[in-house]
């Protein structure tokens, strides 16, 4: 079984200026990616698609492989983390490469740890899974979630309003850190979420989103608490 880490990291952030090669606590963002996968040993191959030079120097510094750069096509702020994968996995394919599963990882995402990506990979292979992504557990009810109409607050189930927090189904959302993938499968499907995708369940203080620069102040805070707490 041969497995490829493909971490999806172009130029050209505008909220975050050169937002997965910042420092992040002493060392470029897309490092924590790199070293995660490389030293989970679950990787015959890690490589970083970005169309961005200066990424690609960064990259292969802290270990990972550029076989080539990104289509001028996936590059843009349009682009999909699916149409991105295909393009990468083609590119393989047609130059006789062949892998088993693909992982996908985000480069600005230094709470992924190496024993995670292995424990998820560990569940993706025993539920025989097409997909498998680390995820989170709101930790309100979305049941009691509400909408407005511009003035007026409106619930989106009034029916749970009144039932007890411990009585209501369990929700979770994508941690935003990475994606197992049967490659055979996704080139058919051309989407992570199926029937078949297994989840691996990480505590809220170990993920977050960075879209902006308060995203990114959090994070380091988190970092630093996680830091102390294993001390």
């Amino acid at each position: 079984m041969k497995n490829i880490a493909i971490i999806t990291a172009r130029g050209g952030s505008k909220r975050i200026p050169g937002k997965n090669i910042r420092d992040f606590l002493g060392k470029p963002v897309i490092a924590y990616s790199i070293e995660a996968a490389v030293n989970s040993g679950c990787f015959d191959e890690v490589m970083v698609s970005t169309d961005d030079k200066e990424i690609a120097a960064v990259s292969e510094k802290y270990g990972a492989k550029i076989p080539f750069f990104r289509s001028e096509k996936n590059s843009d702020d349009f682009a999909t983390t699916s149409e991105v994968l295909t393009e990468v996995l083609g590119r393989y394919i047609e130059s006789g490469f062949k892998f088993d599963n693909a992982c996908c990882i985000y480069p600005a995402a230094p709470f992924i740890k190496t024993d995670t990506i292995k424990k998820a990979f560990k569940e993706f292979i025993d539920e025989d899974a097409y997909a498998l992504m680390p995820v989170v557990r709101f930790g309100y009810p979305i049941q009691r979630a509400f909408k407005t109409d511009g003035h007026f607050l409106k619930l989106l189930q009034p029916e749970n309003i009144n039932k007890r927090s411990q009585d209501l189904e369990p929700a979770y959302h994508d941690a935003g850190q990475f994606y197992w993938l049967r490659i055979k499968e996704f080139l058919v499907n051309k989407s992570i979420i199926t029937d078949k995708t297994a989840y691996y369940e990480i505590p809220e203080l170990y993920a977050q989103d960075i879209d902006d620069e308060s995203d990114w102040n959090i994070a380091e805070l988190k970092y630093k608490i996680i830091s102390q707490k294993n001390k």
